[in-house]
């Protein structure tokens, strides 16, 4: 085992095992297990029935451990939904150089894998998660910045790699409206005071039963900044009536949905460059950007 893993296999059951009994010996006998979906930027694994291991795949995720630890417990009483509790703070070791966590575990399904029937009740129920996210006391909170790769922050830190994605696309876009889009969300300056911002709100980071919405995770991203990151999923994951109903939930404003909207641009644009033609994901990519332009025109 090297000191710093970088690929996901280095970060194993046999890793976490020895992590735990070396750190929190308590909880040295449970069996422990990986999640059927793993994420980008953490590995996590079930510990027992009650606990979850949550560890950086990468250096550059580290710095998410100290807030959700900080701020998640804050955080959980006002939200309507049930998010990660941190129970635990493991440290950097000789096996492991960053620091993770032990969380409770939440139940549910990851909406991603399985999608509800209705989706305009899960857009209602993640509109007003986010809205009670937005009235927490933004105070003390983490800014935008580097560390969220700028979820929060101004849209324009990533307008070179917009119009570079746009032009290399050629006419495999509509370049003059994807343009106009973007054009459009940059002139939306947020002048607002900061709000709380998830920073990944997606379907993998969404748990489900029943077909409602049961669960929130993944707050490595969280900080205090503009919300329009967050209003993405509206184009990359929802459709009309949902996309209604999830606006309809929400208290902001047409400048907000308008940098929303290039949130969701950009999103698609760069995974559509660099994406095989004619393959699923260009094909599911296409489709976002057509819903907002599609959306744009709309006003």
């Amino acid at each position: 085992m090297t000191a710093d893993p970088a690929s996901p296999g280095e970060i194993d059951v046999g890793l976490v095992r020895r992590l735990v009994a070396g750190q929190f010996p308590k909880w040295a006998g449970l069996p422990v297990r990986p999640v059927d979906r793993q994420g980008h930027d953490n590995r996590t694994f079930r510990l027992g029935d009650d606990l979850a291991v949550r560890l950086p795949s990468a250096g550059r995720y580290a710095a998410a451990v100290a807030k959700e630890q900080a701020w998640l417990p804050r955080l959980a009483p006002l939200l309507p939904q049930p998010i990660p509790a941190p129970v635990a703070l493991g440290r950097p070791c000789p096996d492991f150089s960053r620091p993770w966590s032990v969380n409770r575990w939440l139940d549910g399904a990851s909406a991603l894998d399985h999608p509800p029937a209705d989706r305009i009740t899960l857009a209602e129920d993640l509109g007003a998660f986010l809205a009670a996210l937005q009235r927490a006391s933004a105070d003390g909170g983490p800014a935008a910045g580097e560390d969220t790769f700028w979820r929060g922050g101004a849209l324009g830190v990533y307008d070179g790699q917009t119009r570079a994605a746009i032009e290399r696309l050629g006419g495999a876009i509509d370049g003059p409206a994807a343009s106009a889009v973007w054009a459009a969300a940059l002139d939306a300056e947020w002048g607002g005071p900061p709000v709380w911002v998830h920073g990944d709100v997606a379907p993998g980071n969404l748990l489900v039963a029943s077909d409602r919405l049961c669960g929130v995770i993944d707050f490595g991203q969280a900080c205090i900044g503009d919300p329009a990151c967050d209003l993405a999923i509206a184009w990359s994951w929802f459709e009309e009536p949902a996309r209604a109903a999830f606006r309809g939930a929400l208290s902001l404003g047409a400048t907000t949905w308008a940098r929303g909207r290039g949130w969701a641009l950009w999103k698609a644009l760069i995974t559509l460059a660099r994406s095989k033609p004619e393959s699923a994901q260009a094909r599911s990519q296409t489709r976002v950007i057509d819903a907002v332009i599609a959306d744009y025109r709309t006003g």
